[in-house]
């Protein structure tokens, strides 16, 4: 195995994996809809499947960790595979919002045996088979082949719901045993010596994980502090994402399923495009937090906006530019807590945060699902808005803060030597492929 090997094997793993994923994201909402739930059930079957990606995002981590990376992936593609068909069931005997929500947990499960293990085969591997070349690179080049997947995934899911809403579903769990098979002959694990892992020695590595969470996390205020951003901004943006898809075609007044992929694909392009202006940004920006603060005042806004806005064009464009802030705040925030986390401990704490917000995802689904039941979508549009105005005060008093982190090592943002010079990853610095955030 060639590092050449191993970085084709990375592309095609992760484009199949994310164009399979990207198959229901334009329809999943319209899907349960069809299904028999209502539009509060449909946000408790959501709710129910970012519980699971809570509950079980550190004890498949410690599987990654243990039984290896290449295990973990198969582990997760099987399981979404079979949940995926699952979900296909369910609606044909109408099963209902029960068995929806236990199959939703199920699929959590199965994104958390995803979130990270690529990425680190993938830097175990290269480093095993000797590569000397930028892994910025290797990442840069694997986020243009996940972005391509997206927009075909999604704008594919679109025209094949428009013939039957189970039609992407079905594909997908074909796609998902295909990337099985290919990962099963190409992702071995070097550089990577799995153990054993008794499920007697399950709790103790939970509480080794959570302890350098606490530590390095939790007690330090300006984590706590991006800890809360998080609960917030996960909490509408779990809702937001799936919420947009009945109310654009109520807008729209057409029971167009195609176009729901059309959008979808748009907001792939939006959030990439987010990600994109973030180095151009940072030359003209000294702090990290003056980005995070402007990118959550437009997002507040622009959300609030597609609430009020009552006709399909201007409701899009709204909410196109607050997935763009969204892009924004991802990697500012990402590379802010690479600064002040002890590289051994990034992994605990990111997982960390990724719970918090995770958990701040199944209560927004959930209360915001009930409004739009009770009241309307729209009405939940204007108060998840609003709720994303209380990221405001803390990143003020993150800024107050004045962590070395905060500062941008920039040509024009007052400091002429590099990032590495200044002991700070480069901001526009992301992962590659998408972590589970969505179904």
């Amino acid at each position: 195995m060639t590092a050449q090997r191993v970085i084709r094997s990375y592309f095609v793993i992760a484009g199949l994996y994310t164009l399979a994923a990207a198959l229901i994201w334009g329809v999943n909402t319209l899907f349960l809809l069809d299904a028999g739930l209502d539009i509060f059930g449909v946000f408790v079957a959501n709710a129910a499947f970012t519980a699971g990606s809570v509950l079980f995002e550190v004890p498949t981590g410690v599987f990654a960790d243990t039984r290896g990376r290449r295990a973990s992936f198969l582990m997760s593609a099987a399981v979404l595979c079979a949940t995926t068909v699952a979900y296909v069931g369910v609606a044909k005997v109408r099963g209902g919002l029960l068995a929806f929500a236990i199959v939703s947990v199920a699929m959590g499960l199965g994104f958390t045996f995803y979130s990270g293990a690529v990425e680190a085969w993938l830097v175990d591997a290269l480093r095993s088979t000797g590569h000397d070349g930028q892994l910025d690179t290797v990442f840069a080049r694997g986020a243009m082949v996940t972005g391509v997947a997206m927009l075909v995934g999604t704008v594919g899911g679109g025209l094949l719901g428009s013939i039957d809403l189970a039609l992407p579903y079905l594909v997908r769990s074909v796609m998902l045993g295909a990337v099985f098979l290919v990962a099963f002959f190409t992702m071995l694990d070097l550089g990577f010596r799995p153990r054993a892992l008794r499920l007697a020695d399950l709790p103790a590595e939970m509480t080794s994980l959570a302890q350098a969470s606490l530590a390095y996390g939790w007690r330090r205020p300006s984590m706590r502090l991006l800890m809360a951003v998080s609960f917030f901004q996960a909490g509408f943006m779990a809702w937001g994402f799936y919420a947009w898809q009945p109310y654009f075609l109520e807008l729209l007044g057409r029971d167009a399923v195609w176009v729901a992929g059309v959008i979808a694909s748009a907001l792939a392009l939006a959030t990439s495009a987010g990600k994109a202006v973030v180095d151009w940004f940072s030359r003209f920006c000294g702090r990290r937090t003056t980005l995070l603060l402007w990118a959550a005042a437009v997002q507040t806004v622009a959300v609030v906006g597609v609430g009020l806005a009552g006709s399909f064009w201007p409701a899009v464009i709204l909410f196109l530019v607050a997935t763009a802030a969204t892009g924004v705040t991802g990697p500012v925030k990402q590379a802010y807590i690479h600064a002040v986390v002890p590289s051994q401990h990034r992994a605990s704490v990111i997982s960390f945060d990724s719970m918090i917000g995770n958990g701040g995802g199944a209560l927004g689904q959930s209360g915001l699902g009930y409004l739009s039941r009770a009241r309307s979508i729209a009405e939940g549009y204007v108060a998840g808005g609003l709720a994303t105005m209380l990221v405001l005060p803390f990143l003020a008093l993150l800024r107050a803060l004045g962590e070395r982190a905060d500062v941008i090592a920039g040509e024009r943002a007052g400091r002429r030597a590099p990032c590495a010079a200044q002991g700070l990853p480069e901001v526009a610095q992301v992962d590659a492929t998408p972590r589970a955030a969505t179904r």
